[in-house]
C-alpha cells in the first residue's frame, strides 16, 4: 500500500489514515526545508558571486570590500588640511586639461595631485610633472586612465584600463594587497624598469602604501598590454576582461603609455575606501609653493 493517497482521493475529500498522516509529516517538513535552503543558496550566489565571503570569515586588514549598488561613483569628502592655494591650482589644472579630462572627477584629481606633491616632497618619486591616474570607481566600459603632463596642463594619454578578476565584474568593488588574490590594489605607485614579458613591453610597479599595495612587486603587478583591455574586446563582450591584479592597457595604446610614463613617475589607482599616508595637504602645499608642479 502506498504512503501517498491518490490524487482522486484528495479531490474527493479523502482523509488519510492517522498512522499514515504521522508518517507523512516528517517527510513533508524535510522536503520543505531542503527546498528553502536550495533557493536561498542560489539567490545568494546569483546576487554577488564575486564578493562572497565564507560565513564567519572576516576580511583581512589588507582587503577592502565595498557594496556595489549602482554605477554611480562613490562621493569623496574634501581632503582635510589642504591649503586653499592647492585647491585653486588643482581646479585650474582640471580646467586646463580640457574635454579629455571631463570624466576625471575633480575630487580624484585633487587626491592624485596631493599624493604626487607629497611624494615629490619626500623624495619618493623622481620623474617631475608626469602623473598617471586610474579611477577604478568607474566601470570598465569607460576610459578611466589618464596620463597627465602637470606642467603643461595636458592629457598625454586617455585609455581603458582593466582591473583584477578578484575585484569584481563591470565594477571593481573589492581590493586587496594579498598575493594570489587577483585583486586590484589601490594607492600610490612608483613606476620602475621595463622588460619584455609574455604580454610584450611591461613596466614594473613599486607600491608605496604599506599594507595596501606594498606587495606589488611580489604579486608581479605591472603595466602591460592585453587584448581584453581594448575597444574590440569591449565591443564584443560589453565590458573589459580581467587581469590578475595588473592595470592592463589596450593593445593599441600600451606601448605609448608605458613609454610616456617612464621610470620613477607616480601612478595613482583610486577607488572606494582608499586611505593613504601620502594624502598630506600641508606637505603638498609646501612642495607646490616651492617648486610648482615640478
Amino acid at each position: 500500500m502506498s504512503l501517498f493517497p491518490s490524487k482522486s482521493a484528495f479531490c474527493l475529500g479523502y482523509a488519510p489514515h492517522k498512522r499514515h498522516f504521522r508518517l507523512l509529516l516528517p517527510l513533508v517538513f524535510l522536503l520543505a526545508l531542503v527546498g528553502c535552503q536550495s533557493m536561498g543558496e542560489k539567490a545568494g550566489s546569483k546576487a554577488a558571486p564575486s564578493r562572497s565571503i565564507p560565513q564567519g570569515q572576516a576580511l583581512l586588514p589588507d582587503t577592502t570590500a565595498v557594496a556595489a549598488d549602482s554605477l554611480q561613483p562613490t562621493a569623496l569628502a574634501a581632503l582635510p588640511g589642504l591649503p586653499d592655494s592647492v585647491r585653486r591650482q588643482v581646479a585650474a589644472l582640471h580646467q586646463a586639461l580640457g574635454p579629455e579630462a571631463r570624466a576625471l572627477r575633480l575630487s580624484v584629481l585633487e587626491r592624485a595631485c596631493v599624493g604626487y606633491l607629497t611624494l615629490r616632497h619626500a623624495g619618493r618619486i623622481r620623474r617631475p610633472a608626469v602623473l598617471a591616474v586610474a579611477d577604478m570607481d568607474l566601470p570598465s566600459t569607460e576610459r578611466r586612465l589618464w596620463v597627465l603632463d602637470l606642467a603643461q596642463g595636458k592629457v598625454l594619454h586617455h585609455s581603458y584600463v582593466a582591473h583584477g578578476r578578484g575585484s569584481g565584474q563591470l565594477l571593481a568593488r573589492r581590493f586587496s594587497n594579498r598575493i594570489k588574490s587577483a585583486c586590484t590594489a589601490l594607492g600610490f605607485y612608483r613606476t620602475a624598469d621595463t622588460y619584455d614579458g609574455k604580454h610584450g613591453l611591461s613596466r614594473r610597479l613599486h607600491g608605496l602604501d604599506p599594507g595596501q599595495n606594498s606587495n606589488a612587486l611580489d604579486r608581479y603587478v605591472v603595466l602591460h598590454g592585453a587584448d581584453y583591455a581594448g575597444q574590440r574586446y569591449l565591443s564584443q563582450h560589453g565590458q573589459l576582461g580581467y587581469s590578475r591584479g595588473c592595470p592592463a592597457l589596450p593593445p593599441e595604446q600600451y606601448r605609448a603609455i608605458i613609454t610616456a610614463v617612464g621610470a620613477g613617475a607616480c601612478l595613482f589607482v583610486s577607488g572606494p575606501g582608499l586611505e593613504s599616508r601620502w594624502l598630506n595637504g600641508k606637505a603638498a602645499g609646501r612642495q607646490l609653493a616651492a617648486n610648482g608642479w615640478h
